[in-house]
């Protein structure tokens, strides 16, 4: 192998199910097993219980109209009722639009608009958003209107489902034009068992069956089509990768309308007969370490932002996590020595590096346990098995020969059916015409197979004619003890062009000045890879997901900076 290119096989075949075929298999061969665990809804349903109430919710939606290629959303926090439309809406095949619970009122009209939703489930609401109010700015005709919606601004939209996850069958209408939990369950009673099956054995494994939106870190969300073929083998690989099974116990304080939650996480464990585990509704880490007790967890998720917060809770020593074995850390870049530091103080040895995109479903490339600690620490793995992955010349498409750095591409199942909903510009510009997924991520691959990422092509900083990858920045000053997380980007400069901007955040109890920062940089880096800036923060601006917003940290940084390019002296 010379050139930068690994196709994975695999003795397995790919499979030919649709998700509710591959489900109720499942389903059937472990009725009695704990599927699902929602600790803050303090509920536990077996295999054979979820199964009978995600097809009581397919009759409902049935029996409320809903058919075979429409979009229905959900604008909620982790809660079982988000399984149970993940799993209805497959169903019948209903493809399901998950919208980040963090919107507020532009972006959620945003995603409602782009989408072009048939149906929306949501909650009371979330902190301090009152969901039915900002609902009801979009759509006046909710307020006194009738639970058949007819929306000006939203033609499409037929249904508003409101749940309440403290007792969704005793939801309260706070308006009228609003549908209840209850009342879809009650539609049910319009489907008989044998046409909802009917209906499912209709489905094709190529249907588009869920819209997610990509993370939004740099710039408005795009909406991934993907399909039960995408989404159901990229689930069952990783759980091959990770050595899943039916007695392990998933620990998930990941959001479920990101795809590290609705696919790795919901789809994984269901595929193979797993539990999955909710600390709460949404990411505390105080929760989450007392799920992995409590509950027994083998595996847990997070990103890196989340694997801090637990290690740095004032708690953590008190907690047994012995019964940890796996788990999956991605996201964003993961620090080798926040990995090794997830191995060994929360007993997790097999923690494996996930890596991809929305778009490829979303694994292209995981870590196993049987790779060396280096390859482990240091990369992130080979891709899934069915899966073709090359580096290439950004400019002439070229594939670059083993060990120079490029853009990395994908092609295979995994790849985005439908592209982005509506928008083909932006399809084809990411998907070329040989089905090539093209990431934007720099990196480089070895004779094994196995990629390191080095960056991203867009955040490349060229100061006075030198391109320089933020990663290798990051990455020397993650290597200092008292720095808990770096983010390097390049802000305009009248001579050089760009510099070098490094927002830095210590551990806590830990102090160091921006000077020693820079002077334990000039040992280790090139010159002009030194940050002229560095700044202590105390946070990051963040994704829903966890992803940081280098965007608007320029927007920040810009906002606080004089002329001449110096801190303000607020």
């Amino acid at each position: 192998m010379e050139q930068s290119y690994y196709h994975m096989g695999s003795t397995a075949p790919l499979l030919g199910s649709t998700i509710p075929q591959h489900f109720a298999a499942v389903a059937h061969r472990f009725p009695d097993r704990e599927a699902i665990v929602s600790r803050h809804q303090q509920r536990r349903l077996s295999y054979a219980e979820l199964a009978a109430s995600v097809d009581l919710l397919a009759r409902g939606l049935l029996g409320l109209g809903f058919v075979r290629g429409e979009r229905v959303g959900v604008w909620a926090t982790n809660h079982i009722e988000w399984l149970l439309l993940q799993l209805a809406t497959a169903r019948i095949g209903v493809a399901l639009v998950a919208i980040n619970p963090g919107y507020r009122q532009q972006e959620l009209a945003h995603a409602l608009a782009r989408s072009e939703l048939h149906g929306l489930f949501t909650i009371p609401g979330f902190r301090s958003s009152d969901y039915p109010a900002m609902l009801c700015e979009l759509i006046p005709e909710l307020m006194d209107g009738s639970p058949q919606l007819n929306s000006s601004a939203f033609p499409l939209l037929r249904r508003v489902v409101l749940f309440d996850p403290a007792d969704a069958a005793a939801t309260q209408r706070p308006m009228s034009g609003l549908t209840l939990w209850q009342e879809v369950l009650q539609a049910a009673e319009l489907i008989s068992e044998d046409q909802l099956e009917a209906v499912t054995v209709a489905l094709d494994r190529d249907d588009a069956i869920a819209l997610l939106y990509t993370s939004g870190s740099r710039g408005f969300p795009k909406t991934a089509v993907l399909s039960h073929h995408n989404l159901l083998n990229n689930a069952w690989f990783s759980a091959q990768r990770m050595h899943f099974s039916e007695i392990d116990r998933l620990c998930v304080p990941v959001p479920f309308y990101h795809c590290f939650g609705m696919v790795l996480a919901n789809l994984l464990s269901l595929s193979v007969g797993a539990c999955i585990v909710l600390p709460g509704e949404y990411f505390d880490p105080l929760s989450a370490l007392q799920a992995v007790q409590e509950e027994a967890c083998t595996a847990i998720y997070g990103v890196p932002t989340m694997f801090v917060a637990e290690l740095e809770h004032a708690n953590f020593a008190e907690f047994d996590l012995t019964s940890l074995r796996t788990g999956i850390m991605g996201g964003a870049p993961c620090p080798p020595e926040l990995v090794r530091q997830v191995m060994e103080q929360m007993h997790c040895p097999e923690l494996l590096i996930g890596y991809g995109m929305t778009e490829a479903s979303p694994i292209t490339h995981l870590t196993a346990a049987e790779d060396p600690l280096s390859v482990r620490l240091e990369t992130v793995g080979r891709n899934l098995p069915y899966q073709e992955v090359k580096i290439i010349d950004p400019d002439s498409r070229r594939t670059l020969p083993l060990g120079e750095v490029g853009e990395v591409c994908f092609r295979g199942y995994h790849i985005a059916k439908g592209g982005y909903y509506g928008e083909p510009e932006a399809t084809a510009e990411a998907i070329d015409s040989d089905h090539w997924l093209h990431s934007g991520d720099l990196g480089t691959m070895d004779e094994n197979g196995y990629v390191r990422i080095t960056g991203r092509r867009k955040e490349i900083i060229i100061r006075g004619g030198e391109n320089i990858s933020p990663w290798q920045i990051e990455q020397r000053l993650l290597d200092h003890p008292a720095v808990a997380e770096v983010a390097v980007f390049g802000i305009p400069d009248d001579f050089y062009g760009e510099q070098i901007m490094a927002w830095v955040r210590l551990h806590e109890s830990e102090s160091i000045s921006e000077q020693d920062l820079r002077a334990y940089c000039k040992e280790g880096l090139a010159h002009f890879k030194v940050p002229k800036y560095i700044w202590l923060v105390e946070r990051f601006p963040m994704t829903g997901s966890g992803k940081l917003q280098k965007v608007r940290m320029l927007e920040e940084t810009l906002a606080r900076m004089d002329g001449n390019r110096r801190p303000s002296s607020d």
